[in-house]
């Protein structure tokens, strides 16, 4: 008898129902959002505390004005992020990590870790297989 396989929602693989479709369209979407690099080091930065936009942009680098307005709001949308406007001149904007947003920290920064761990594995199997399949 072959072992159970589950897919990432839990169920066991092969069991397409329209639940585990809907799982998997749910999950897909998170990870669409949050695991982009804008995103992901949005919410690294914004994780240390509350940064204005030129903070933030000075912050990461190599990332355009429109970009980081994209993903701020993006990430304001599905409530990871808080946006302040002061009433100055000009006016001021903070933004913040939300209850929400700081709840992804600790899978974000488990990710990183991971990913740091295993970038010279990652790097040899890539190595191995680009030599497997030859050129492009």
């Amino acid at each position: 008898m072959s072992p159970k396989h589950k897919d990432v929602t839990g169920h066991a693989a092969g069991n397409a129902t329209g639940h585990v479709t809907e799982d998997c369209r749910a999950i897909s979407g998170v990870l669409a959002r949050v695991g982009d690099k804008w995103s992901i080091l949005v919410v690294s930065r914004l994780g240390q505390r509350t940064l204005r936009f030129n903070e933030l942009r000075r912050d990461i680098g190599n990332i355009s004005q429109r970009m980081l307005t994209l993903t701020l709001r993006g990430l304001e949308r599905d409530g990871l992020v808080t946006r302040t406007i002061y009433p100055t001149v000009p006016p001021r904007v903070d933004y913040a990590l939300t209850a929400l947003g700081r709840s992804l920290l600790d899978p974000v920064n488990r990710l990183s870790d991971w990913a740091l761990a295993n970038k010279d594995k990652l790097a040899a199997a890539q190595v191995k297989f680009d030599r497997s399949v030859g050129p492009a």
